[in-house]
């Protein structure tokens, strides 16, 4: 019918990797066609993509069966639950009232050169006042809710994969 059946490790993680692809490159389109200058917290949701990229990429080339399924898509789990944090908490600023969005944190470059890696990401989180501005919406929502809802979405299909790995049907035959 749909053609599950012929649904391998290897297409599944080739097709996430595919959409991540997807999704950065309308990031540079946003930042380089639209003119859109991403905060640092869109970067670091750029970097989760990145990283759950990598991981589809490798998952994709080496195309594992049985346990080592599950364990590309733990890692992709731990990349996406990562990404979807950073979202919430992007989503999260832009939902609070202007008096309590907190102040404005140094330009990200100024940070990465001066600032020990864990300064640089609590400063981030916890003031990064210029991420609650909303630049850009689609049906509604900002940019920083579909980058959520993207990053569920991947979840939501990691977790499928490690509880229904692909050929599993075809292997009890």
């Amino acid at each position: 019918m749909l053609g599950l059946g012929q649904l391998t490790s290897r297409k599944v993680f080739g097709a996430f990797a595919l959409l991540c692809v997807c999704l950065i490159a309308y990031a540079a389109y946003a930042e380089h066609v639209l003119g859109l200058v991403p905060c640092p917290l869109c970067m670091f949701q750029r970097a989760a993509v990145i990283l759950f990229a990598v991981i589809c990429v490798l998952g994709a080339l080496h195309g594992p069966s049985g346990w080592g399924i599950r364990v590309y898509a733990v890692l992709g789990l731990l990349a996406t639950g990562l990404g979807a944090a950073i979202a919430g908490r992007h989503v999260w600023l832009q939902s609070l009232p202007k008096d309590q969005v907190p102040s404005c944190a140094p330009p990200l470059d100024y940070m990465w050169e001066n600032f020990p890696l864990g300064n640089l990401l609590k400063t981030v989180m916890m003031t990064s006042g210029e991420c609650a501005n909303i630049d850009w919406v689609f049906l509604g929502f900002s940019m920083p809710v579909w980058t959520f809802a993207s990053f569920v979405l991947m979840s939501a299909g990691m977790i499928a994969l490690a509880v229904f790995p692909p050929g599993r049907g075809a292997m009890a035959r």
